[in-house]
């Protein structure tokens, strides 16, 4: 790909993508879907390995999971992320890069996790000054691999163009939400494969955070 001088706006995925995060996603995962089958809402044979926490709850959302069931479920995603999110550092540039990029992008945070924990995390790590703008799930109709996060970030800055946005991410479900949001996508870390496995083609993939600056 060639660099282009079109982008103007880049969207940022949080977890493992700037932050070295902490989250146990596994056993978050695993106590979520625990809860779910305890309650009939989710079958044991449900393909657990095919997903992530935020599409399993989508999953049992769109077939009518009752309120009281939702808000004990992200009660308990609330907490993993919490507790994640203390001591995580950044990953390798963050820095480097966000001092290069804050002189002339609009730049964005989309993340699964909650505002709260993520506002917390950035402006513990010191970075959150970087940012225009953090949507947490709160502030999207639903979480990644939806992309209404990224929607939504493009319609609060309409004076950005259709195609002056690109993004970044280390998860497929970041891939999904950013192409069917029209956004072209750039894979960050060693998840090429399910990327493949899962549909998506990012228009690069890069293992270090300053190669991104090529892309720009």
């Amino acid at each position: 790909m060639m660099k282009s001088s079109q982008v103007r706006g880049i969207i940022f995925d949080m977890d493992n993508t700037l932050l070295r995060s902490r989250i146990n996603f596994q056993m978050m995962k695993k106590q979520v879907a625990d809860y779910l089958i305890e309650h009939d809402l989710l079958p044991v044979s449900f393909p657990f390995q095919e997903h992530t926490t935020s599409t399993m709850i989508a999953y049992v959302k769109a077939k009518g999971m009752p309120e009281e069931s939702y808000t004990e479920v992200m009660k308990m995603v609330v907490e993993h992320e919490l507790i994640g999110m203390e001591g995580a550092g950044l990953e390798s540039d963050v820095s480097e890069l966000l001092n290069v990029l804050m002189k002339g992008y609009v730049l964005v945070i989309v993340t699964n996790n909650s505002y709260k924990a993520a506002v917390h995390a950035l402006e513990t790590t010191g970075i959150r000054p970087y940012f225009d703008l953090v949507i947490g799930r709160e502030q999207m109709e639903d979480m990644k691999p939806s992309p209404s996060g990224y929607l939504a970030a493009k319609q609060h800055f309409p004076q950005i163009l259709e195609s002056e946005w690109i993004s970044i991410g280390d998860s497929w479900i970041d891939g999904r939400a950013s192409i069917d949001a029209g956004i072209p996508f750039i894979s960050y870390g060693p998840n090429g494969h399910l990327m493949e496995e899962k549909g998506i083609t990012p228009i690069a993939n890069i293992d270090s955070l300053l190669k991104l600056l090529d892309y720009v």
